[in-house]
């Protein structure tokens, strides 16, 4: 989970007499071994799509577990987040009809709780060139089909591409590129963790690709597009989620989002001290 902060009055659903089980023992042990002063959740759908019954399980537990502990916590409240990431596929009538069946199931939020991730693209792009910067990610100008052969498989380590040893300073000039012309597929911003890793979501994941298409909400004002797990962490810190409850399908994933998590968390306490996070 993202690190908590100092938080405003709770806004959070409460629900009557909640009852116990394994994820809101698990929060409870948190709140007390950490002196939490609330439990910040989000729900961050993509807006490519209609809601279905799944759906329904993570709305009720994001929006009634941080009113659970309002005695011991009581400032906590649930980000309404819309992961729009990926324009080719994002439409504002997916984006509506999200909003209206949440609201139907009887949760609302504040209107400063109403966020994209599309709101971070600035923060996401300045913790990409850190990451650059530090020797933590990398320009890739490997074809989609090159990256997929040499990712390994479930049984097999992957292989280092040719690209990987650039220098920061190569990485950040390409990173430019990608921001301004470079065209569409040929090259790809990845994290530098460990192409043998029996995880194979840490096998140097994409962080960010070419999009050369208009945004539902930003226009054209970028082209480049984060991936889904790396504009996740960074839009949990950026929110300071306090529990990121995710579905054992993205079990695997909590490695990778654990490694943005700490990486961009130095980031954003860095612009928090300054006074330059919104």
């Amino acid at each position: 989970a993202a690190s908590a902060a100092a938080q405003p009055e709770s806004d959070a659903a409460v629900p009557a007499a909640a009852p116990a089980n394994f994820i809101r023992n698990a929060v409870k042990v948190d709140v007390e071994k950490n002196g939490l002063e609330g439990v910040v959740t989000r729900f961050p759908p993509e807006p490519n799509g209609f809601l279905h019954l799944g759906h329904a399980k993570s709305i009720v537990l994001n929006f009634t577990l941080p009113g659970t502990f309002e005695g011991v916590a009581p400032k906590g409240y649930t980000f309404m987040r819309l992961d729009d990431t990926n324009p080719v596929k994002e439409d504002a009538v997916y984006a509506d009809a999200i909003l209206e069946d949440v609201r139907w199931l009887g949760f609302e939020w504040a209107a400063h709780r109403l966020t994209h991730a599309s709101d971070y693209f600035p923060l996401m792009e300045r913790i990409a060139r850190r990451l650059i910067a530090i020797g933590d990610a990398y320009v890739d100008s490997s074809s989609a089909e090159e990256i997929r052969e040499r990712r390994g498989t479930l049984k097999a380590p992957g292989s280092d591409s040719p690209f990987r040893g650039r220098s920061p300073a190569e990485n950040l000039a390409l990173f430019e590129e990608m921001l301004a012309a470079a065209p569409e597929g040929s090259m790809v911003l990845r994290a530098k963790i460990d192409m043998a890793a029996a995880n194979v979501n840490l096998r140097d994941p994409t962080l960010y690709r070419i999009r050369d298409v208009a945004h539902p909400r930003t226009g054209t004002t970028w082209r480049c597009y984060p991936m889904y797990d790396f504009a996740h962490a960074v839009s949990d810190v950026a929110e300071a989620v306090t529990h990121s409850l995710c579905t054992l399908e993205f079990e695997d994933h909590r490695p990778l989002y654990d490694w943005v998590v700490e990486r961009a968390g130095d980031v954003v306490e860095a612009e928090r001290e300054k006074g330059e996070m919104g």
